[in-house]
């Protein structure tokens, strides 16, 4: 395994900048490589699309959707009673089946984790990685480009460097983070 330091940036002119700095500062060409990361989800790591069979964040969703289109029915139902008096007793159903619909729906979001994707996910993003072990730069040293260059993440990785690139980045894995700004789509303060 080979230690790999990376730095995600919001454009593509950004990460051309970043790697013509560590080109500047010694790294050999077949010591760098840039791409582009895809959205979570967008991976079409399985022949149906997506990247995994089950959104993660997402374990509790059903449970909400339960819970929300019972909810939803026995209230969609009331509405479809007042209903009747004008429309007959087809409202009843009718009500019932659009708020179990409804509460199904509400319920499922609801019950979603939502820094699942902030936290465990791997953002899109230009993504400009080095191979320190060649010896032509310092982690320490590539990590300070990269924030000099205004990446909004630097990470460290342990993977398998052949031909030029990063061959065994896994866009669904979570970045071991080493610093990050915090802030998408704006470069660190000066």
């Amino acid at each position: 395994m080979t230690t790999i330091i990376a730095g995600g940036f919001t454009t593509s002119d950004a990460a051309e900048r970043a790697m013509q700095h560590l080109v500047a500062a010694g790294v050999n060409e077949d010591n760098l490589c840039s791409f582009r990361v895809n959205p979570p989800g967008e991976h079409d790591g399985l022949p149906t699309g997506g990247d995994r069979p089950e959104s993660p964040g997402a374990t509790e969703a059903g449970n909400g959707a339960v819970r929300g289109a019972a909810v939803g029915a026995v209230a969609g139902a009331a509405a479809g009673a007042v209903a009747a008096t004008v429309l007959g007793p087809v409202a009843i159903a009718g009500g019932a089946g659009v708020g179990a619909y409804t509460g199904a729906l509400v319920g499922a979001l609801g019950s979603m984790d939502p820094a699942t994707h902030r936290d465990e996910m791997r953002p899109a993003e230009n993504l400009v990685a080095v191979n320190v072990e060649a010896g032509d730069i310092t982690a320490e040293r590539a990590i300070d480009l990269f924030e000099e260059c205004g990446a909004i993440q630097v990470e460290r990785a342990e993977g398998t460097w052949s031909h030029g690139e990063w061959s065994d980045f896994d866009p669904i894995t979570a970045p071991r983070l080493i610093r990050t700004t915090g802030t998408r789509g704006a470069p660190p303060p000066a």
